[in-house]
């Protein structure tokens, strides 16, 4: 991982060296408590469809805002309350993402997950949280790109 942001190397860094799984659980779950909703000056229910993540079992939106010349400030929302993964992952890329470079943001690989959560994920959590990544990482390459 040569060009993710700083702050999500750093995080990523700081996880690994929490080796016991039901400590880097409680660590997830405290992280999914800092979860905000995207705020209504934003979007309001019911969020639109293009801002879905696609395979989602826990309903989760994004949204992304320009802050500054080249970078976004990105929103979550997760409908499903029992989604707690969803709700870190969320936590995880605002507070890695937003801020930072959107063509690196681009570059961010779905398979980040398995170093957050590990590679015990069912299949169809690990095919939203990846989505989630995914629809980042589309938003800043096509703001990057001009189109956003």
């Amino acid at each position: 991982m040569s060009e993710i942001p700083q702050k999500l190397k750093d995080y990523l860094d700081m996880l690994s060296l929490v080796d016991d799984r039901s400590e880097r659980i409680q660590l997830l779950i405290e992280t999914a408590e800092r979860f905000h909703s995207v705020d209504e000056s934003i979007s309001t229910r019911p969020f639109p469809e293009e801002n879905k993540v696609p395979g989602c079992e826990s309903q989760a939106y994004v949204w992304e805002e320009q802050i500054e010349d080249e970078k976004l400030k990105f929103h979550f929302a997760v409908e499903n309350p029992q989604g707690i993964s969803a709700k870190a992952m969320a936590v995880i890329l605002d507070e890695t993402l937003s801020g930072a470079p959107a063509k690196e943001v681009a570059e961010v690989p779905g398979d980040v997950i398995y170093e957050v959560f590990g590679k015990e994920l069912s299949m169809g959590k690990s095919m939203g949280l990846m989505g989630m990544v995914g629809m980042v990482a589309n938003k800043a390459r096509k703001f990057s790109e001009g189109n956003g």
